[in-house]
């Protein structure tokens, strides 16, 4: 049936369908190509989308509300290899694990239907429709369902930079939805210009939100996401989310790697977007713990240790570029719980050479210690999946791509390797493997069963105990948190003190790496951790002691 087309570049037909049934367009050039706002595909991309009935999954936990920002201990997945199975209903028979962890959100990694049928999702095309390899939209309700339940956010990743490269019709037969001359490091940039193109990303934001029930959208690399329009596709997003969706805690969140703060301002009802994935604190820290000094560790190699305090007390290591505001606050007027911290996530450990683990490569005993500063400190801690049982499994970066485009994903392996801590000695670019394989993917798939061990066991115990301590002490502080908060003590070589205005109480960091008794500066409350001096035995040559007063 041929489709009208209207004054204003619309094409519309109307026809009778069920729920169920396929659809899809074809252009001039005869290509057949699903709807670019289908809901759900009945297979690959190429192929027709499937008309659904948004109203088909029956909600359990219709009560839920969701959890205030301060509650948040996130733990970041990606459903293809969170199990074996690699699907939203595997994955949902670990959320119990979780819930007693005392994780309070789940990050997804992008679902957006991509090409092929594994992959990081940072190259998705149909933005409304949840992958198929990982089930039905109504498994991830389900998913989301089960996780309330428990008490569990979920947030998801969207990617609003560009589209993926495969799969991607729009610019052939509606190319002003891209910026015509502009790209990003992936693709062509995209028309935020354009009203059109402003309302399919805004309905998409609103789409998770409602349909979905998600208590929160993570957005990927902002930085690169340009709009020369008077009001900003991000501000209006976030004016929209705070608008529409009335009644319930949402909590956007940014990766800003330009460092930018002008998103994160205290506005009237609380800030728009509530935190930036700080990859300062990682990378000092990265630098800190391995030595490691190349790519993206590079700047950090020169006292990482006075980094990593100045990343703790005041958020970023120096002013960023604005998005919306030519005259964005300084990095320390915002509240320490504006920035997530983690030792590690999918971008550090996936584009390693070996797509090895930060607990693989460093002295057990400051691993542990980092882990306790990073669930003790009032910024936002991430987890990333397995770190809860120190998983033996590597996390590797893996696509599904044929022919030229693989080719080219396989020769940008050695550039992001050397962003990321290099080859190790004895091994070449030979070593990499190949993201195209399926061993790749299949090697990056948790073994539950290492969770079983004593030692998986007895290291989940410390983190449920890291967590339940944060939650008793430590969360109760956050509501009151306030930018300017942060204060450096002077402190030797790989010792970081610090001390925290949280409201009417001071928290107090005495963290010594160096393997040496130093002088420590007095401080004047309660020894929070470790509870006694029983409980610091474990401590090796490394040291963690947090205080309030």
């Amino acid at each position: 049936m041929a489709m009208a087309r209207t004054e204003d570049g619309w094409h519309r037909i109307e026809a009778t369908a069920s729920f169920g049934s396929t659809y899809a367009f074809t252009p001039e050039d005869g290509r057949v190509v699903g709807d670019p706002a289908s809901r759900q595909q009945a297979g690959p991309l190429d192929g027709p989308s499937i008309l659904t009935d948004p109203d088909s999954y029956a909600w359990t936990n219709t009560a839920w509300k969701g959890r205030p920002w301060e509650d948040t201990v996130v733990y970041e997945i990606h459903i293809g290899t969170f199990t074996q199975q690699g699907t939203f209903r595997a994955a949902l028979q670990k959320l119990q694990h979780l819930a007693q962890l005392g994780v309070t959100a789940v990050e997804i990694m992008p679902l957006a239907h991509f090409p092929g049928n594994r992959g990081w999702g940072y190259d998705g095309v149909l933005q409304f429709a949840p992958h198929g390899a990982y089930g039905s939209p109504d498994d991830f309700k389900a998913f989301i369902d089960a996780a309330h339940g428990l008490g569990l956010m979920v947030f998801l990743d969207v990617v609003y930079n560009h589209f993926g490269p495969e799969g991607n019709y729009l610019g052939q037969y509606a190319p002003g939805f891209f910026r015509q001359g502009a790209s990003t490091p992936w693709g062509d940039a995209i028309a935020y210009e354009k009203p059109e193109v402003r309302a399919y990303f805004i309905e998409n934001v609103l789409y998770w939100l409602r349909d979905f029930r998600l208590d929160g959208l993570r957005f990927d690399a902002i930085d690169q996401i340009e709009d020369g329009s008077n009001v900003h596709i991000l501000e209006q997003i976030a004016r929209t989310v705070r608008n529409e969706i009335g009644g319930r805690h949402v909590h956007l969140i940014t990766e800003n790697p330009a460092n930018g703060t002008d998103l994160m301002v205290e506005q009237p009802g609380g800030r728009y977007f509530k935190a930036d994935w700080n990859d300062d604190f990682h990378h000092a820290l990265h630098v800190a713990a391995t030595g490691e000094g190349v790519g993206y560790y590079e700047p950090f190699k020169d006292d990482p240790w006075g980094k990593l305090r100045h990343a703790l007390a005041y958020g970023y290591l120096k002013p960023g570029k604005p998005i919306v505001d030519d005259d964005p606050p300084p990095t320390e007027s915002l509240p320490p719980t504006a920035f997530i911290h983690f030792l590690q996530n999918h971008d550090q450990v996936g584009n390693r050479a070996l797509g090895e683990r930060l607990h693989h490569g460093i002295d057990r005993h400051v691993y542990r210690a980092l882990m306790e500063m990073l669930l003790l400190t009032p910024q936002i801690p991430l987890l990333f999946m397995g770190d809860d049982h120190l998983s033996k499994r590597p996390f590797h970066f893996f696509a599904d791509y044929q022919g030229d485009i693989a080719e080219a994903v396989r020769g940008n392996r050695p550039k992001e390797v050397s962003n990321f801590g290099g080859l190790p000695k004895g091994l070449t670019e030979a070593d990499i493997l190949d993201p195209n394989n399926l061993n790749t993917f299949s090697a990056s798939a948790l073994d539950w069963r290492e969770a079983e061990t004593e030692g998986g066991r007895e290291w989940a115990d410390h983190i449920r105990y890291l967590i339940t301590l944060r939650r008793q002490k430590i969360i109760p502080l956050l509501a009151d948190a306030r930018g300017y908060s942060g204060r450096i003590i002077d402190a030797p070589e790989r010792c970081v003190y610090l001390d925290w205005e949280l409201g009417e109480k001071t928290l107090q960091l005495r963290a010594n790496f160096s393997g040496n008794d130093v002088p420590s500066p007095s401080v004047s409350g309660d020894r929070m951790f470790p509870e006694n001096d029983t409980d610091a035995a474990h401590l090796g040559n490394a040291k963690v002691q947090i205080f309030i007063y």
